[in-house]
């Protein structure tokens, strides 16, 4: 028998984040209640940061595979590691922000305490502090950074499951409107099973037709089979099926706006756009080192959800009269802009290679626009209050930018740049998105997301009308954030804006690193 090999090298920032999880569990056993949040928070940040060193160490070195071919470490695997650090790095900020709630974090104190209960109470009046989040939180981003790096579809099943599971728990742990959160944590949890019920499904089907669960076996067998095609087709559709679930494309969508409006704000935002970058990456790995020799039956076929996914989170979004349930509509229709790369570049004249490299780069460029407003207005949203909660009804925002002029200007950004105005991040994003679409032979779906992009863009400006045109809603409180909500919204500020202005080092960066390992 052959040993097994385990490249440690090259999994490096798994490693961290194994033992981040590891150490976490051991913190929640014996470290004292007291200390324990600041502890926890500690791991946290630290092991992103370590992990994300060891990737920008490596960033580099030869593409290579890992774990005996179950990994591809390639210039994708380690663009998307790198954002989805970074953006996990924000959102566990967001997380250990304790001053918005008056000393509480947005999270229950006791997590098994039935709502409303007298163990919920006493547990408030103690003023426990719910920090499982933590080791949760670390599981569930290192699911997300093997699920775009699996080189096979049971190591992808795996990472899907492992992101999943902490992410089902987290959502119904909000410390107020506690009924409200269990039930999207249940909705979630339900179609999320479904979902992966799918992808295994698929992934049998593939096998069935081509003897293996190897990516670049699937495509092999592809180009020198002679058999019908229904098994291929049908194990590829309910793959399908399970990643433009987790992307939020219609019309597997059902769940965003309850979940997003259900979560707590800080797992709404590490949601929005971690798991949207972990599913696009795994995504962009299937059809293009699987199923690239089908790309004719399945192109059309995500152009037509690309469509029916922007006008419902476009139009939906229009009638929507609570900021955060706005802003899942927004990540809806993002999706379907997000799909108009994938589906564009692959038709390009100058070859599939050259066309699965404008793919790559374009939806990575618009995944990190896109995380940077939407992971600042999430962090905004946790500041405006009533009641001692979050106060997400737009009467809520009314003339908020009268009264903390530098918050509503901050806030005005992340909505232009959602919206795609020049001068943002979000501008380069579409952009550049939109040119591989066109470059590839897709005129008009480009033409169909910019008639689309108008539309989201009315509702994102109503929002700044609400703030700058209203009378100031006095019942409203909008609290100074802390130290760790105050970084996310300067990190994600300076960010839409250094890529809206020059843009060039980052454009240059992601095209570099396009091209899977096959």
């Amino acid at each position: 028998m052959t040993p097994p090999t385990i490249e440690y090298g090259l999994i490096a920032p798994l490693v961290v984040l194994i033992l981040a999880v590891v150490a976490a569990v051991i913190v929640e056993a014996f470290v004292p209640r007291h200390t324990r949040h600041r502890v926890q928070l500690g791991i946290a940040v630290i092991s992103q940061l370590l992990a994300l060193a060891f990737v920008t160490v490596g960033w580099n070195d030869r593409p290579g595979q890992a774990v005996m071919g179950a990994l591809s470490i390639d210039g994708p695997t380690r663009m998307i590691w790198a954002l989805l650090l970074v953006f996990g790095l924000l959102a566990v900020l967001l997380y250990g922000e304790k001053r918005i709630g008056g000393g509480s974090t947005a999270f229950a104190p006791q997590a098994n305490a039935v709502p409303g209960s007298l163990a919920e109470r006493e547990a408030i009046a103690a003023r426990q502090e719910n920090t499982e989040v933590f080791p949760l939180f670390s599981m569930a981003l290192l699911g997300m950074l093997v699920l775009p790096a699996a080189n096979d579809l049971l190591t992808m099943f795996v990472g899907l499951e492992i992101l999943s599971l902490p992410l089902y728990v987290m959502c119904g742990l909000a410390r107020r409107r506690r009924l409200l959160s269990q039930e999207a944590a249940l909705k979630y949890f339900m179609l999320g099973a479904l979902s992966s019920a799918f992808f295994l499904f698929g992934t049998a089907l593939l096998y069935g037709y081509s003897g293996s669960f190897t990516l670049a076996d699937v495509d092999a067998s592809i180009t020198r089979s002679t058999q019908a095609l229904p098994l291929l087709l049908a194990g590829a559709g309910l793959v399908s099926v399970a990643m433009l679930f987790k992307v939020g494309a219609v019309p597997f969508h059902s769940w965003v706006p309850d979940v997003y409006t259900g979560a707590p704000t800080p797992v709404t935002a590490f949601m929005a756009i971690c798991t949207k970058i972990a599913a696009f990456g795994a995504f962009l790995r299937v059809l293009f080192v699987a199923l690239g020799g089908i790309r004719w039956d399945w192109q059309l076929l995500l152009a037509a959800v690309a469509v029916v996914t922007m006008v419902l989170g476009s139009l939906a979004g229009l009638v929507q009269d609570d900021v955060k349930r706005m802003l899942a509509y927004s990540s809806i229709a993002n999706a379907g802009f997000i799909l108009v790369a994938v589906v564009g570049a692959m038709a390009t004249g100058t070859g599939l290679d050259a066309g699965r490299s404008g793919s790559v780069s374009g939806t990575l460029i618009y995944l990190t626009t896109y995380g940077l407003a939407n992971t600042g207005a999430f962090a905004i949203l946790t500041t405006v209050r009533q009641a001692g909660g979050e106060a997400t009804s737009i009467d809520a925002w009314l003339g908020l930018a009268r009264r903390r002029p530098a918050l509503g200007a901050v806030m005005t950004l992340f909505l232009l740049s959602l919206a795609g105005i020049p001068l943002t991040g979000g501008f380069i994003g579409k952009l550049v998105a939109f040119t591989a679409a066109w470059q590839g032979g897709y005129g008009w779906l480009v033409l169909f997301a910019m008639a689309f992009a108008l539309v989201t863009a009315a509702y994102y400006l109503r929002v700044v009308y609400v703030m700058y045109f209203a009378e100031p809603n006095t019942e409203t409180d909008i609290v100074h954030p802390g130290w760790p909500t105050g970084i996310v919204i300067t990190v994600c500020a300076l960010g839409t804006l250094v890529l809206g202005l020059v843009p060039g080092f980052a454009l240059d960066l992601f095209a570099n690193a396009a091209n899977f390992l096959r």
